[in-house]
């Protein structure tokens, strides 16, 4: 596997709190990676000591094995200049950064979508405009990875849209790295290849977008006076299983079948015809949101 970003033990303490407790990232090369928590667990901590805007109290991280390396950043509010053009704020920043020139400028404002607003005041623009052109400050320099913290938040839906294509563009027509954090974990996990989540300081879950399909996606949830028997029964007929195993018991002692959701009629009846009582049966469709405020120990109203 080959990691753009790992962080080993990173920890930032202040006033003898820890904001940040040896975390412990992958991120792998060209890939959307999703940062979750609630606020003040930690996720903007984390991405300004990766951004080389705070020093690290303890710990490292490195970009394909070396300690330095340029990361383009969006945290917060974008840094912009509201009585100056889009183009202008481009030109300042890629003057700062020894890359300016009008062609440059201009291919960053295509990139994000701004390429008919470059003479616009960025005063005048939309939240969502004023994030893409954040974005693209971020690009300036040509980074191999840039670090978005919340750029969709307060957007209304057509922003979010934008954003998100923009971020997509990125991905692949440059193949450019993403960490992004937001608490919009529906809009999230529609871009993410991989997530950290993050709680009190802490990273407690790592796992890419195939991990997350096993713990979130759909599955068909049995319960029956036999449990044991009932996955057995479902994983030998070839029907439902196809020389598979896809009938499991899970941590609840249910029946946990995660494939052949179109036969529930078919599985409900085979356990009838072979004397297995059946007390529920349904699909269970477990959101993102849902996994997060379960390992996290939250609730929809925390």
């Amino acid at each position: 596997m080959s990691y753009i970003l790992t962080t080993t033990n990173l920890t930032k303490t202040y006033d003898k709190k820890n904001a940040a407790k040896d975390v412990n990232i992958h991120v792998r090369e060209g890939e959307i990676y999703g940062l979750i928590g609630r606020n003040g667990a930690g996720k903007t901590t984390v991405m300004r000591m990766i951004s080389g805007l705070s020093k690290p109290t303890a710990g490292t991280y490195t970009l394909n094995g070396e300690n330095k390396f340029g990361v383009g950043v969006l945290i917060e509010s974008p840094g912009i200049y509201p009585n100056m053009s889009a183009t202008e704020n481009l030109r300042l920043k890629c003057i700062g950064m020894g890359c300016y020139s009008k062609r440059y400028v201009e291919e960053l404002l295509l990139t994000v979508g701004l390429e008919n607003a470059g003479k616009k005041n960025a005063g005048s623009f939309s939240l969502g405009m004023r994030q893409r052109l954040g974005i693209a400050l971020a690009l300036a320099g040509d980074p191999r990875m840039i670090v978005l913290d919340e750029p969709i938040n307060g957007l209304d839906p057509q922003g979010i849209v934008e954003v998100r294509h923009t971020l997509e563009k990125l991905k692949e027509e440059k193949s450019i790295t993403i960490m992004i954090s937001s608490h919009i974990l529906d809009e999230l996990s529609k871009l993410a290849d991989s997530y950290g989540i993050i709680h009190e300081g802490r990273l407690i879950d790592e796992f890419t977008t195939e991990e997350l399909s096993s713990r979130c996606g759909q599955y068909i949830v049995i319960k029956t006076t036999d449990n044991k028997k009932a996955a057995a029964l479902i994983n030998q007929t070839n029907e439902f299983s196809q020389g598979r195993a896809i009938a499991s018991i899970d941590d609840d002692g249910c029946v946990r079948v995660t494939d052949a959701l179109e036969k529930t009629i078919e599985i409900n009846k085979a356990l009838m015809q072979n004397n297995i009582g059946v007390k529920e049966l349904f699909i269970n469709r477990t959101s993102l949101e849902d996994y997060y405020l379960k390992v996290t120990g939250g609730d929809h109203n925390g």
